[in-house]
């Protein structure tokens, strides 16, 4: 499964957020055997999610995108992942009833909270998804998430973002196998062995360099086994190689 990382934030690009979903989704979907080839910043711009959706729905198996899915002028997330897949935005009734069913619960349980701020829920807002979208709503959050043809739309808050990711993790699988190469090499020389093994086999590989206790890494990964195992063999018998390192 070929999966694409998007996340979506200005306040992402100007460093006052550490983006740690994207670290996060990529090591759930790799361990789950997915492998993840895109993962992109981009600002809270309407037309530049729409455009980047648009592309990556077509070139992957899967595209996450998350942020921008709260109720203020900048979250635009949801209208451009419509636009990009040309969909229209429109209230799922069953999504409403349960944004309403949150506000009477927040409102009973904490009276004093809407008696000291003048709040601002538009429901309908919040409840319109692209036509077609299977929601994701979760308990600890406001805006829902969704999944649209082969785009997932998750919050951008980390806790409400691995709560929707948890909903729908079974959907991210594959069969990713990877094999490593130790070696006491350099880096800066293992550039033709490693242009080599990408003419030969169906694999990808990343090198990894060594350091004062621990030896370079070349990773071969594929989906095929044999390949995978073909491809590490001729590695091996090209480079220097080392033992690996102990397991405590």
């Amino acid at each position: 499964m070929q999966v694409a990382i998007l996340t979506i934030g200005d306040e992402l690009l100007a460093g006052r957020t550490t983006n740690t979903n994207a670290s996060w989704l990529a090591e759930k979907i790799t361990d789950r055997g997915g492998a993840v080839r895109r993962i992109l910043t981009i600002p809270d711009d309407r037309s530049l999610i729409a455009d980047v959706v648009a592309e990556w729905s077509e070139r992957f198996d899967a595209v996450v995108v998350t942020g921008g899915l709260g109720g203020t002028p900048d979250d635009v997330t949801l209208e451009a992942v419509a636009a990009g897949l040309e969909r229209d935005l429109a209230v799922v009734p069953a999504v409403k009833e349960q944004l309403l069913e949150k506000g009477r619960a927040l409102r009973e349980e904490r009276p004093e909270f809407f008696e000291e701020y003048e709040l601002e829920f538009d429901v309908d807002a919040a409840a319109s998804l692209p036509k077609g979208a299977r929601p994701i709503v979760i308990d600890d959050g406001w805006s829902p998430g969704c999944v649209i043809e082969n785009v997932y739309v998750f919050a951008g808050i980390p806790d409400e973002m691995k709560a929707m990711f948890e909903t729908v993790e079974a959907e991210f699988s594959g069969e990713v196998v990877s094999k490593t190469v130790f070696t006491p090499a350099p880096e800066g020389s293992l550039r033709t062995l490693l242009e080599g093994v990408d003419e030969r086999f169906d694999v990808s590989v990343g090198s990894y360099p060594q350091s004062e206790d621990r030896l370079g890494r070349l990773r071969v990964t594929g989906s095929d086994e044999d390949t995978v195992e073909a491809a590490a063999e001729w590695l091996s018998d090209r480079v220097e190689t080392g033992e690996p390192p102990e397991s405590n």
